[in-house]
């Protein structure tokens, strides 16, 4: 098999053959690479584009008013822009060295759990939470960044013990999840911080720690909950509303009747009138959008689509030697998976509205660019290189 990629050079055409010969960037890029990662990415990246189309009438027609008037595309086109500018990112990630990629992530880590340390005085509040830093074109929120880059540095961590067992990995990476953990809170932000915590625990359990150690975390993080609902007033708002239909349900009760509201099928692009309804249709509730203008069928579909990504990891790690590039492949993996599984709980009624976007679909610049640098992580440390020897710095699971 052999990919054929044509430019024109002058007036001549050069045509470069792709063979599994090729010992060029590119060519070792292009067989290397999880073709099928790529695929589901570029499907879910596709998906996202028709469905902030379809949600972005919605949330133009809320945010016009007192003079202003936003085009019913903006959103789109806006999306079209950070797409195009991720998509380079991803893919230039993923052709790093996968030693080259792991250094990177961990100074990134460093980097931006600094920033997330400097929300709570320099940032901007938007809706009661400060979560944001910077101003006009470039603010951005430090936390969606900082989410793949941290689930390395915990993955570079708890490989060291490989080398020395008598290292405490376990508690090194619990003090460092909790202090992420109480930056996110004080912002607050417990849909991130349920994100982190839960990433954490996936690669406890992936490194091999004892079922009596993790049903003594889950009920840690029980306790947690009950905290957050005693201290933190927003948490507490959004649970009663939640579970006793206390108060403001106006947000839930929007989201199902828009889901709900084009049956299997759908009502067709551009035919769905609940969405005008909901708070945040190109964000937020975008998944109750594609309920209602491309049926529950299409929900479905992408419920699937989440979950092929974690099986197709999961499954390459079954013959995985390197232990660091497990626990972040598995880690990163995870990440995708539960910011997937909260939005569409949150759409579905399952789960008190949390402000998680939804993985490549939902609008965000943030989002965006942040998901792109976590995906071309994971395609870099799946990729497979039959040519080169791996570098001296990479941990094994043994000393073989």
């Amino acid at each position: 098999m052999t990919a054929v990629l044509a430019r024109k050079h002058g007036k001549g055409r050069v045509v470069a053959r792709l063979g599994r010969g090729d010992r060029s960037p590119v060519g070792l890029w292009f067989w290397e690479i999880d073709r099928v990662l790529l695929l589901l990415v570029t499907v879910l990246l596709s998906i996202g584009l028709v469905a902030v189309a379809a949600g972005s009438p919605a949330a133009a027609a809320r945010y016009s008013g007192a003079g202003l008037t936003i085009s019913p595309l903006a959103y789109f086109w806006k999306q079209l822009v950070w797409v195009l500018l991720g998509l380079p990112v991803m893919i230039g990630i993923s052709m790093l060295p996968q030693h080259v990629a792991r250094r990177l992530a961990l100074a990134g880590a460093s980097f931006f759990s600094v920033v997330l340390a400097l929300v709570p005085v320099l940032g901007n509040e938007r809706n009661g939470a400060t979560r944001w830093i910077g101003y006009g074109f470039a603010q951005f929120q430090p936390s969606e960044f900082l989410k793949p880059l941290f689930i390395v540095a915990i993955a570079w961590i708890l490989s060291l013990k490989v080398h020395d067992r008598a290292l405490p990995v376990m508690p090194i990476t619990a003090l460092l999840t909790a202090i992420i953990a109480a930056l996110l809170m004080m912002q607050p932000d417990f849909g991130q911080t349920v994100v982190f915590v839960s990433v954490w625990m996936a690669l406890m359990l992936v490194s091999g720690m004892s079922m009596r150690t993790m049903g003594a975390l889950g009920g840690m993080g029980s306790l947690g909950i009950v905290a957050a609902y005693f201290l933190y007033p927003v948490a507490k708002t959004r649970i009663n509303n939640f579970l006793f239909a206390d108060g403001d349900t106006y947000q839930v009760d929007q989201a199902h009747a828009t889901l709900t509201a084009g049956g299997l099928f759908g009502t067709g692009p551009g035919g769905g009138e609940k969405k005008f309804h909901l708070p945040e249709a190109h964000t937020d509730y975008i998944f109750s959008v594609i309920g209602e203008e491309f049926g529950l069928i299409a929900c479905m579909a992408i419920a699937a689509l989440f979950l092929a990504i974690a099986v197709r990891v999961f499954v390459k790690l079954l013959d995985e030697e390197d232990a660091f590039l497990v626990y972040a492949s598995a880690g990163l993996a995870t990440q995708f998976t539960v910011q997937a599984f909260i939005n569409i709980a949150v759409n579905v009624g399952l789960a008190p509205s949390k402000g998680m976007t939804l993985p490549f679909i939902s609008y965000g610049g943030s989002s965006m660019i942040a998901l792109s640098i976590g995906f071309g992580l994971l395609l870099a440390f799946t990729r497979k290189n039959p040519y080169l020897l791996r570098s001296p710095y990479v941990v094994k699971w043994s000393s073989r």
